[in-house]
């Protein structure tokens, strides 16, 4: 029997004179009054500028600017938020089918709010003051949250970003498609490691391409989004296993993944291809901080079609340079084998009396240099609390061969420990236009800055040679023209004695060519070349080769007292290659915009004259094969089995400060230097310390692993061009020559004489 409406009214009416009733009915439509004013309030703009339709039309997000190499591919990125821009097409259906099982099961059939998800999140985090309730939101509510961020209003502040988030959302559907929208939240949303978008943690973690990526790797990014640091899968491998899998169960619970093919899937290992794009970590981090340098001053004179000046790590650009991808990969694999077991080697040497540890002047002065000295002295604490303040214990960071450690040492004790530390610099160039190839700029880029390609300037030793040779040769000087070994002392310079490494008595009636004095680093005969040819000259040939800073105009010049830089020093040499003409080396081909439009492009800076002539050319090309083949560049054939067409140079300074070594080969010109940033800690002895052991092996090495990868036969099997006839048979003579009787009779072993 159904119940008249009378009776329906009266037990109503009764219901609410109960006053408990009554009140929670009172206290309900306040609330709903409350959540509707607050709601208007916040459509209106009271909380802040709600962005409109035409704000969300006009959505720009920051990008990060992509470095490729000369094949275009990936070396490095410029950013504040790791963020690379991909579109629909390049999205894999098993992606997007683990995002939605995962984040937004109705995605497609919600107009941008799951009503049901979102009063359950009302409910248990207003009334119930459940900090944990979590979910309802939509994939394109997490879009609202990701593009115009939360602010803190105190008060209801997780309710005001929840309705504001709600409006945009409502906007954003009304805007875009679903596929844009699954596209832009891709391309913002937060992964793990400080990453924005699918492309950018595609390459960080896997190393490929969004469009590449398989399903397992597909769920584990989209298993991070719970929690990136938590479920961050370099860091947490096995938890973020557990959530791949749980991904893979969403996937079949709503029909897009099998239950045979879960079962397969979870038991798979997680696998990991982590490539940091992080500014100190990753391939080439000097030349990326080199052209990092380049791009702010180029940027500073280019302006956008709206007349605003670009932004490095904002607007997306494309930057394509020269270098190569895998021989930078080579380079510093062969620059690792070489200098971790050489500074094991230079350590031992100088066993418990090492300088970094014993020589309190030296310490001394370090210490005086430490910026951390300058701020305590400008802080006006006095030498007592300064050195207190040195030898305060912190754990700390410290750099090995071996793995990197932290420790619990003082400021001084991190001093001595990198006083100790070889580096390097490494530079190839493509000879005939100056592009760079692979470039080393020190041994690791996180703890140590300065590069030593573009910023170091140190003495050049012998591979300062072939530039007094050449002006000598290039001025009328015969290759067969003969220089004895005999000492000479300079009056007019302090009674300055040159004398050549490795032997303390030698012949002085025994005379050599140009060809074997160079290819043997012979410094008597190098000095009396400079005297023969004059100073003047050979520094005129130096400009001509475009090292355009004062060098020293003395007789010491033969000897490479000059200081020059690596990447200076490769250009030069690279004129041997390139019909006498030097090249400029440079890293940038052309700059895009984000849309692929060409914003700037750079040509080669090669000499418009030839520095020497052709004839001269030739004739030093065959010298330094010499230096290979018979001189002191002969390890790389005997102990590094190079049969490669190779010309080059051998270079040690004075007290065994600076180690030199440079390799041309038909299609690639390749420097290297070692040493110690100190320039008071030398090596031990000239047997560790000379060219043809510091720093050559690091280019035998490159070339090992350059002759193993048949992507470099084109460099690898190149040969030179054959000489002149007239190169050839003046080139043909005995190497070495004795005085006669007579000669030798009235010759003195050491002569004194002023410099001509």
């Amino acid at each position: 029997m159904k119940a008249s409406p009378s009776r329906f009214k009266t037990s109503i009416k009764k219901i609410l004179k109960n006053k408990w009733i009554k009140w929670l009915v009172i206290l309900l439509t306040a609330i709903l009054l409350f959540l509707f004013g607050l709601y208007i309030s916040i459509y209106v703009g009271l909380f802040g500028k709600v962005p409109t339709i035409e704000d969300i039309s006009s959505i720009k997000q920051e990008q990060a600017t992509q470095l490729l190499d000369k094949d275009e591919k990936l070396i490095g990125k410029y950013y504040i938020y790791d963020r690379q821009p991909v579109t629909y097409e390049d999205l894999p259906k098993h992606l997007i089918d683990a995002l939605v099982a995962t984040e937004d099961s109705r995605f497609y059939e919600h107009d941008g709010i799951d009503n049901i998800s979102l009063m359950r999140v009302f409910v248990k985090s207003l009334i119930l003051q459940d900090k944990s309730a979590g979910g309802g939101s939509t994939i394109t509510l997490q879009l609202a949250k990701n593009l115009y961020g939360r602010k803190n209003y105190a008060l209801f502040s997780m309710l005001i970003n929840k309705f504001k988030e709600s409006i945009v959302a409502k906007r954003i559907e009304s805007v875009y498609s679903k596929e844009e929208i699954l596209t832009l939240y891709l391309n913002t949303v937060p992964f793990s490691d400080n990453t924005y978008g699918i492309e950018s943690a595609s390459l960080k973690f896997f190393n490929k391409s969004v469009n590449d990526i398989s399903i397992l790797e597909a769920a584990t990014l989209v298993g991070t989004l719970k929690a990136n640091t938590y479920y961050n899968p370099r860091v947490h491998l096995e938890r973020s296993k557990d959530r791949r899998n749980v991904v893979l169960s969403q996937m079949v619970n709503y029909g897009y993944l099998s239950k045979d093919s879960l079962a397969y899937f979870s038991e798979q290992d997680q696998q990991l291809d982590y490539r940091s794009f992080n500014h100190d970590l990753g391939l080439a981090p000097y030349f990326r901080a080199e052209v990092k340098k380049q791009l702010e001053s180029i940027l500073d004179t280019l302006k956008t079609p709206e007349g605003e000046k670009y932004d490095l790590y904002k607007d997306g650009l494309i930057v394509h340079t020269t270098l190569d991808f895998k021989m930078q990969q080579l380079a510093e694999a062969a620059m690792k084998e070489h200098m971790s077991k050489l500074q094991v080697d230079f350590e031992t040497s100088y066993g418990k009396n090492s300088p970094w540890e014993t020589n309190s002047k030296l310490i001394e002065s370090a210490i005086a240099k430490l910026t951390k000295v300058q701020t305590y002295k400008e802080q006006g604490l006095t030498k007592n609390q300064i050195e207190d303040s040195l030898n305060i214990k912190r754990p700390t960071d410290l750099f090995s061969w071996k793995g990197d450690t932290i420790k619990n040492i003082s400021t001084i004790d991190s001093l001595k420990h990198y006083l100790k530390f070889l580096n390097t610099g490494m530079l190839s160039v493509e000879p005939t236009t100056g592009a760079v190839r692979a470039y080393v700029g020190g041994i690791d880029y996180r703890y140590f800055k300065y590069d030593h390609i573009s910023q170091s300037e140190r003495q050049v030793g012998s591979t300062f040679k072939p530039f007094v040779y050449t002006a000598a040769i290039n001025n009328s000087l015969s290759p067969c023209t003969y220089f004895s070994l005999n000492k000479v002392t300079y009056t007019d310079y302090d009674d300055w004695t040159p004398t050549n490494s490795g032997s303390d008595e030698e012949d002085p009636f025994i005379n050599y060519t140009l060809e074997n004095a160079l290819s043997n680093s012979v410094n008597t005969i190098s000095v009396k070349v400079l005297e023969e040819v004059g100073i003047p000259k050979v520094l005129e040939q130096v400009e001509k080769l475009g090292i355009s800073k004062k060098l020293p105009n003395e007789p010491s010049l033969a000897l490479g007292v000059a200081a020059i830089s690596v990447k200076d020093l490769t250009g030069a040499y690279a004129s041997y290659l390139n019909k006498g003409k030097a090249v400029k080396p440079y890293y940038i081909t052309k700059i895009e915009d984000k849309f692929g439009n060409v914003i700037a492009t750079y040509q080669p800076e090669i000499s418009e004259k030839e520095a020497y002539t052709e004839y001269t050319r030739q004739v030093l090309l065959e010298m330094m094969k010499s230096t290979v083949n018979k001189g002191t560049a002969t390890r790389l054939r005997s102990t590094y089995g190079l049969k490669n067409e190779i010309a080059g140079k051998t270079g040690t300074t004075q007290n065994n400060k600076d180690g030199w070594f440079v390799g041309l080969t038909p299609k690639l010109v390749t420097i290297t230097w070692v040493g110690n940033d100190n320039h008071s800690i030398g090596f031990k002895s000239t047997g560790m310390g000379q060219g043809s052991n510091s720093a050559l092996p690091i280019f035998a090495k490159f070339y090992q692993k350059l002759n193993k990868d048949s992507d470099f036969n084109t460099i690898t099997k190149a040969q030179f061009e054959k000489p002149s006839e007239q190169v050839l048979t003046d080139l043909d003579c005995e190497p070495t020559k004795r005085d006669g009787f007579i000669k030798r009779l009235f010759k003195k072993k050491e002569k004194k004489k002023k410099f001509n």
